[in-house]
């Protein structure tokens, strides 16, 4: 039997080749193509399970209901994020999905009390979201993520395909605008976060997520008050 050949990180030629071949296709064939390529799981997808996680779920699913997704699960999430999850899983009838917790000695040593989000957020995101997601990473040669341009002035030239030191991101609905997602969602009739209707539009760790005011970012619920803009996995 012949052995299939690994998917490697492509080069930066190879990306901007990429980008070039996808960038007016839909993000449905940009999945195809890596669930055509990637077959061992090097390139999984990474959900939050947040506000606008079900329109990939959705279309992974269609795909490749084993295909691979991996849910980094800080400790710190909604209740009403966990019990999202949980739906979505069954809705969808996700059969690779992955719990990535953080180190329970790094938390004993960095975090015992578990405030460390008050006094210090980006090493809270460090400890719980960066280290555990790195750490399953050093398997895979990339991930999938849900980033748009719409989101923040920090996403706007986000390419659909992207090296990240030794890693490749994928961001299938780069492209998209939040009407683009909201479209699918309804026409699909995907059930939707329950923090979505009391102004939640951008969902993470719940002592860092308030409501979004009309006219605001969607991410301007995340870490209110403050410079910072993102967790540390995109940076």
């Amino acid at each position: 039997m012949l052995k299939r050949k690994r998917f490697t990180l492509p080069g930066a030629e190879e990306v901007v080749a990429l980008n070039a071949s996808f960038e007016q296709e839909r993000p449905e064939r940009v999945l195809e193509w890596l669930a055509s390529n990637a077959t061992a799981g090097e390139v999984p997808l990474v959900s939050s399970f947040g506000a606008d996680s079900v329109v990939l779920l959705d279309m992974i699913a269609q795909i490749d209901a084993d295909y691979p997704v991996l849910f980094i699960d800080t400790g710190k999430h909604f209740i009403l994020t966990l019990q999202y999850r949980d739906e979505l899983k069954a809705h969808f009838g996700l059969n690779n999905l992955h719990s990535i917790t953080p180190d329970r000695e790094l938390l004993k040593e960095h975090d015992p009390r578990g405030a460390l989000w008050i006094t210090n957020p980006d090493a809270c995101c460090n400890l719980r979201k960066t280290i555990p997601l790195a750490t399953m990473m050093r398997d895979h040669v990339g991930w999938i993520t849900g980033r748009k341009h719409f989101q923040t002035h920090h996403r706007t030239n986000l390419k659909i395909f992207e090296l990240d030191g030794n890693h490749l991101k994928v961001n299938p609905l780069a492209n998209w605008r939040s009407a683009d997602v909201a479209d699918y969602i309804r026409t699909r009739s995907l059930p939707g976060h329950p923090l979505v209707p009391k102004g939640y539009v951008s969902i993470g760790c719940a002592p860092c997520t308030s409501p979004v005011a009309e006219g605001e970012d969607s991410r301007s619920g995340r870490w209110r008050g403050s410079e910072k803009t993102e967790c540390g996995l995109h940076i």
